[in-house]
């Protein structure tokens, strides 16, 4: 069979299985899938990511079975794989799910239509923060997945939905995308969204003016509210408790609540336990600082709509270096236009340097040969094996060797993940080098160190320093 000929057959399963699944997980888990192969009766369907992938086979693979047998009586077994590229815009094998979604707007009964000011549904919305054009990593494929899910459904999947990361990860694109998003599929609805600095603004304005009812009006008939911000309502009680009875308020009538913080609500303080306990509620998914990749391909998607021609090397240089936020990263690359605008000149690594260098305090340029641009110090896994041991003080036989104890393993760990993200080396090439290990040692070694990058924020300062030092 064909990629055309698969893409039909699993548009045609999708179709059958959407009753049988609830909308939110139908759009959460089933977008960007494809079917890789069919053969045997053993099929085989591609999944953008691990949680997708423990998900449908915990929850869906009988369903699933039974469902392709009332196309295809041969099918006997269903295999779910990884495929980090669906998803992506040059590849078309997976289905579009939006367009199987009955896109009719659902009626509350019992409620009264509410007409409310233009004001209210938010200039503030800014159109160019689409769903679309948010670049999706690993680092916030489930938060994106969770949006499309709420913008498709709102008011039933997630409800609440919480989202929680560091500053200028793009929360605040996530959250008007998605209100964008909901506008997009039901023109009648009516979102808001605010700031909480500015909530708390228009509570004051109101009880200052005695138009309290007119500030309760406002967001208590909408179809969604979304709140930026959370954490700046901490220790302002009077706005908490208008909060609170909005919240409840909408949730009862089944109407949408999005809410972004910089913690998650366990850790939100300055808030009362009835507030944050109904964050908990619903979804709380987090945005964290996206993979090299990624940054690159934000870093892409960004000279493509400033229509902007910068070399290859030169991105690669801002992805490697800008490591705090994606608004700084964009920062950068917009910096790096204008002056070669002004200049009339094109970005080179030399010129971008000088404005990371402003940025972060440190030589950007470490690493690179005073006679012009080529890439760096490390340049072979030797080269990486003695700063990962200068690092940390270790002596090679050390790093190299058998020992397993904590402090030389997780050195050992990360010198495996540097040679294989950087110099691109086998598994096995890897395992010569370290006394020998076997595929599966290597292999283990770096998964475990690109997971715990996601979360252990001093591994992620240790790997950047290295990766600074090896002038990468």
């Amino acid at each position: 069979m064909t990629d055309s000929s698969y893409k039909d057959l699993w548009t045609e399963i999708l179709k059958r299985l959407k009753s049988k699944v609830k909308k939110a997980h139908f759009v959460t888990w089933f977008q960007d899938t494809a079917v890789i192969e069919f053969k045997d009766g053993r099929m085989i369907v591609g999944v953008p990511n691990v949680y997708a992938r423990d998900w449908l086979e915990n929850k869906m693979g009988d369903d699933l079975v039974s469902t392709i047998r009332e196309i295809d009586q041969t099918v006997s077994d269903i295999v779910f794989e990884v495929h980090p590229n669906l998803g992506l815009a040059d590849d078309t094998r997976g289905v579009d799910i939006q367009s199987l979604l009955d896109k009719s707007p659902r009626k509350i009964r019992g409620k009264q239509e509410v007409k409310l000011a233009e004001g209210v549904v938010s200039k503030c919305l800014n159109p160019k923060h689409t769903l679309q054009n948010f670049v999706v990593g690993q680092d916030n494929r489930l938060a994106h997945a969770a949006c499309m899910a709420v913008s498709a459904n709102p008011g039933g999947a997630y409800n609440p939905l919480f989202v929680y990361g560091g500053v200028g990860l793009g929360k605040t694109h996530l959250l008007q995308a998605t209100g964008n998003e909901i506008l997009r599929h039901y023109p009648d609805k009516v979102v808001a969204y605010v700031t909480s600095e500015r909530f708390t603004n228009e509570i004051i304005e109101a009880i200052g003016k005695r138009s309290a009812r007119s500030f309760k009006d406002r967001y208590r008939n909408v179809d969604c509210l979304i709140i930026d911000d959370i954490q700046f309502l901490a220790n302002k009680e009077m706005t908490q408790v208008e909060f609170f009875h909005t919240f409840n308020e909408l949730y009862d009538n089944r109407k949408q609540v999005i809410i972004s913080s910089d913690k998650p609500p366990k850790e939100l303080k300055g808030l009362e336990a009835r507030l944050t306990s109904r964050f908990e509620m619903g979804m709380i998914v987090d945005v964290q600082f996206p993979d090299f990749e990624t940054r690159l391909a934000i870093l892409n998607a960004k000279c493509r709509e400033h229509q902007a021609l910068i070399a290859p090397d030169v991105l690669e240089f801002v992805a490697h270096n800008v490591r705090s936020s994606v608004r700084e990263l964009e920062g950068v690359l917009l910096q790096a236009i204008a002056q070669a605008q002004l200049e009339n000149s094109t970005p080179t690594i030399r010129s971008v340097a000088r404005i990371v260098q402003k940025l972060n305090k440190y030589d950007a340029l470490a690493g690179y040969d005073d006679a012009g641009d080529d890439r760096a110090v490390a340049r072979s896994p030797q080269d990486i094996i003695d700063i990962v041991s200068g690092y940390y003080k270790l002596p090679h036989q050390q790093l190299l060797g058998a020992d397993r104890h904590k402090g030389i393993m997780r050195p050992r760990q990360i010198a495996m993940y540097l040679i294989r993200q950087e110099l691109k080396h086998s598994y096995e090439e890897i395992g010569k080098l370290f006394s020998g290990r076997n595929h599966t040692t290597v292999m283990h070694a770096v998964d475990k160190v690109m997971k715990m990058l996601r979360k252990d924020s001093l591994l992620l300062r240790d790997v950047n320093a290295l990766k600074v030092e090896m002038g990468m």
